[in-house]
C-alpha cells in the first residue's frame, strides 16, 4: 500500500495527526483512521458503516456507479456465461480458477460431504411443523458445530478448509429438508451422480413414489442465480459473519448468525417482497398504471418493489444476466399455470421500467431481486422458501470471507464505538425519596 497521507487538524487545540492514505488494487482511496483516538482523543462516526471499510479484502469488489461486480476480480458477466457455481465456489474459496484436475478433486470432496448426520433428523423433528423455513435453517446450521468437535479449531487452516467445505456440501440437503418437513413430506438424501444445483432440485421435489428427473433449464437457471448471489461485499450478513467470528466463534456458529441477518426483510427478504407486492397488485383489480402512478408520486409510500438499488447506481449488472433466463423459462410454462397472471404483472411492469422516461432517469431497473423470485416462483419453490435460496447461494461467500479475516493479521474482535447521547453521570436516589 502507499505512503501517502492525509493531516487532520483539531481547530480547538491546534493539535494535528497524519493519518495514512491507503490505496487499494481497485475503487477509492482510504484514510487509515486508527491514531484518531490515541492522537486526538476522537472516533468517527458512521452509522451504517456507509463510509467505513470495515476490512481489507480480495474476495469481491463492486462498483455500484459503473454497475460492476467482480469475484476476485473475474467479471460477473463471464463467471454467469461460462462458469459452474461449484467452480465459483473454489474461486472464492482458493482465489483462482481451477484446473480441471483440481475441479474434479474439489467436486469430489463437495459431493461426499452432502449427507447429513443421521441424529440431524431430530433437530427437524423439534420445530413445529409450520415453523418457517429459516427458522430451522439457523437452529440446524449453528448446531452442526455438535457433531464436529474434533475438527473445530479455528486456527488450523486445513481444519478451517474442512469446515467450509462441509458448510458448502450439506447446505442444499439442509435447506432442502427444512422446505419437506414443513410440507410434511419425507427427507430425500444426496446423490453422488447430480451435480450441485441438480441434486438441490431432487432433495426438494423429488417423491419416493415415482421417478424424479431433473429440468436441464431450471437446473442451470438456478446455478446461475447461486452463482450471482455467491458473495456481494461486506452486506449485512456478510458482516455479522466477520463480527460473529473475530470473537473466535466456530464456523458453524458464525454462518448461523449470518442467516440470521439474511432474514432480516430490508436484506434477504427483497425478493419475497417482489411477489408479495405481484399479488397485492393482481388482486387489487386496479390498472397496472394505477400502481405505476403511484410509485412515482412522491408524496405516496408505496414503491414498486424489486426496482432499483441501494449500492448500484446504474443497472445492476446481475439483472441483466438472469433477465434473459427469466423470460426463457416464463415463455416455456404450460397453459394453466396457476401464477401466470402475476408473471404476466412482472412482464408489464419491467417493459414500463425500461421504457419510462421516470424510472430511467432514475436508474429505477429492475434488480436481481425483481427476476429472481418470479424464477423461484416458476419453479415450484414457495414463497417461504426464497430467503433460504439466499442462504444457500451465499453460503460460499460467508465461509471465504471468514477463512480470509482468520489467516488475516490484522483482524480484530469486531468493538465498534458509539456516540452517547444520553444521561450525564447522576447519582442513585433512595426508592423513599423518588
Amino acid at each position: 500500500m502507499s505512503k501517502e497521507s492525509v493531516t487532520l487538524t483539531d481547530n480547538s487545540t491546534g493539535k494535528q495527526v497524519e493519518l495514512d492514505l491507503l490505496s487499494p488494487t481497485v475503487g477509492p482511496k482510504a484514510i487509515d483512521v486508527r491514531k484518531l483516538y490515541k492522537e486526538l482523543g476522537y472516533f468517527t462516526y458512521d452509522p451504517g458503516y456507509m463510509a467505513t471499510a470495515s476490512c481489507s479484502s480480495a474476495i469481491t469488489y463492486l462498483d455500484g456507479d459503473k454497475g460492476e461486480l467482480m469475484y476476485r476480480g473475474y467479471p460477473i458477466e463471464q463467471l454467469a456465461e461460462h462458469s459452474t457455481f461449484v467452480e465459483v465456489c473454489y474461486l472464492l474459496l482458493y482465489g483462482n480458477l481451477p484446473t480441471a484436475e483440481e475441479l474434479m478433486k474439489f467436486e469430489s470432496i463437495i459431493t461426499r460431504h452432502t449427507m447429513l448426520h443421521d441424529q440431524v433428523q431430530g433437530f427437524y423433528r423439534g420445530f413445529r411443523r409450520d415453523a418457517h423455513p429459516m427458522a430451522t435453517m439457523v437452529g440446524v446450521v449453528g448446531a452442526l458445530s455438535a457433531f464436529y468437535h474434533d475438527d473445530l479449531n479455528i486456527h488450523d487452516p486445513i481444519q478451517r478448509e474442512r469446515s467450509a467445505h462441509r458448510l458448502i456440501a450439506k447446505m442444499p440437503t439442509i435447506a432442502a429438508w427444512s422446505y419437506r418437513y414443513s410440507m410434511g413430506l419425507p427427507f430425500n438424501y444426496p446423490k453422488n451422480r447430480l451435480k450441485y444445483s441438480e441434486d438441490f432440485l431432487h432433495l426438494m421435489f423429488a417423491m419416493p413414489t415415482e421417478e424424479y428427473e431433473v429440468d436441464p433449464l431450471m437446473a442451470k437457471a438456478l446455478d446461475v442465480i447461486m452463482i450471482l448471489h455467491a458473495d456481494h461485499e461486506q452486506n449485512a450478513s456478510t458482516s455479522t459473519v466477520r463480527l460473529a467470528g473475530s470473537s473466535e466463534a466456530n464456523p458453524f456458529a458464525a454462518v448461523a448468525a449470518g442467516i440470521a441477518s439474511l432474514w432480516g426483510p430490508a436484506h434477504g427478504g427483497a425478493n419475497e417482497a417482489v411477489i408479495n407486492m405481484l399479488r397485492d397488485i393482481e388482486k387489487s383489480g386496479q390498472p397496472l398504471s394505477y400502481w405505476v402512478n403511484r410509485a412515482k408520486d412522491k408524496d405516496d409510500r408505496f414503491r414498486l418493489m424489486g426496482f432499483g438499488h441501494r449500492v448500484y447506481k446504474n443497472y445492476d449488472p446481475r439483472a441483466k444476466i438472469i433477465r434473459k433466463l427469466a423470460n426463457e423459462i416464463l415463455d416455456r410454462l404450460p397453459p394453466g399455470n396457476p401464477n401466470q397472471k402475476l408473471f404476466d404483472i412482472a412482464r408489464e411492469l419491467e417493459q414500463i421500467a425500461l421504457s419510462d422516461p421516470y424510472f430511467k432517469e432514475r436508474s429505477l431497473y429492475p434488480n436481481v431481486d425483481f427476476y429472481s423470485g418470479v424464477i423461484f416462483l416458476s419453479m415450484g419453490i414457495p414463497v417461504s422458501m426464497f430467503t433460504v435460496m439466499f442462504a444457500l447461494a451465499r453460503t460460499v461467500g460467508w465461509v471465504s470471507q471468514w477463512c480470509e479475516m482468520m489467516s488475516d493479521d490484522e483482524a480484530r474482535i469486531g468493538r465498534p464505538r458509539q456516540l452517547y447521547m444520553g444521561a450525564t453521570r447522576r447519582d442513585y436516589v433512595m426508592l423513599d425519596k423518588r
